[in-house]
């Protein structure tokens, strides 16, 4: 895993949460090779809990990339989220306060300086009562359309019963299953030099959140034939 560029706090973090998912989950990896090696990229995961993020950073790790969150602000100014936010150098987005352009400007720049850049495009958990990907927001379009970097799609299924929403404990036994895949990045070449219009950014948000639910398609399509079998 790679070591450079996480920073004191956040790599802490990364060091005392892996022996955990080591010890109680069964993690299942797959679709690394979608993830360039350098360079900008937008890592773009559907949302089921606040297990998450821990499963994503994991997967971006062991695609060999550093990635930085992109969050709400409010995690910064929170007694050690903070620490490992700014140690991190994680991006933090000021909800409601400015134009939608510039609060994801240092997304922007970051994904133009090679950064590895992990979102959350539905921007909460999915309200989907069989839990399958909401409509998307339009942030990660506008990042992707303006740095013209990947966007690879990627599925988490599992983090919902390790961690439940509502829960502030994550349920450790009996050990979880839970699986994460990567598919081919977004093809987006054709709204590059396009106006960004509301019909333009609504458009690639739909093919991304298309493809990330078609990988989760694809997960969950295994599990259920694998339980019947």
């Amino acid at each position: 895993m790679p070591r450079r560029g996480r920073g004191f706090w956040f790599s802490l973090a990364i060091d005392v949460l892996w022996p955990v998912v080591v010890l109680f989950v069964r993690l299942r990896v797959r679709g690394k090779q979608h993830v360039p090696g350098n360079g900008g990229v937008i890592l773009a995961f559907n949302h089921l809990s606040n297990a998450d993020t821990v499963a994503a950073v994991v997967f971006a790790l062991m695609s060999n990339r550093v990635p930085r969150v992109l969050a709400k602000a409010s995690l910064w100014r929170m007694p050690v989220f903070g620490w490992v936010m700014r140690s991190g150098g994680h991006i933090p987005v000021e909800r409601g306060t400015v134009k939608a352009s510039e609060a994801l400007r240092p997304a922007v720049e970051a994904l133009r300086d090679g950064a590895c850049v992990m979102v959350f495009p539905e921007g909460t958990f999915t309200d989907d009562p069989e839990n399958w990907p909401m409509k998307g927001k339009s942030g990660v379009a506008r990042m992707a359309l303006e740095s013209r970097v990947p966007v690879v799609p990627v599925a988490e299924w599992g983090t919902q019963d390790l961690l439940p929403r509502g829960k502030i404990l994550p349920r450790l036994l009996p050990r979880k299953k839970i699986e994460v895949v990567a598919g081919a990045p977004v093809d987006l070449s054709d709204l590059y030099d396009r106006e960004l219009t509301a019909e333009v950014l609504a458009e690639a948000t739909r093919r991304v959140m298309a493809a990330i639910t078609t990988m989760l398609s694809g997960i969950r399509s295994a599990q259920a034939g694998s339980q019947s079998a």
